[in-house]
């Protein structure tokens, strides 16, 4: 019979729940700030991106699963990534 040992993540959530805290008070200061649109809203958009990547990584387990899957994973992301480009060009021609 084997036992299996239960590993906690206790200590790793805490990191990263401090993690996207600071980058929620980031978040938080940049409207204020006297920045460029683009410069404000793509920082802004990275920023929720990144948020957005380390809670489908740790929390939504996506480093546990296979390269099959994280790659089934990085489509939608990728799609958004054309279209942003494409708007992006668009405006500036």
């Amino acid at each position: 019979m084997s036992a299996e040992v239960h590993h906690s993540h206790k200590a790793e959530y805490f990191k990263v729940f401090a993690v996207l805290t600071v980058l929620t008070i980031v978040e938080l200061i940049i409207p204020p700030l006297k920045l460029k649109y683009i410069l404000h809203a793509s920082s802004l958009t990275g920023l929720a991106i990144g948020k957005a990547a380390i809670v489908g990584y740790f929390y939504m387990h996506l480093k546990e699963e296979t390269r099959w899957m994280k790659f089934v994973a990085l489509i939608p992301i990728s799609a958004v990534a054309y279209a942003v480009m494409v708007i992006l060009e668009s405006l500036y021609r």
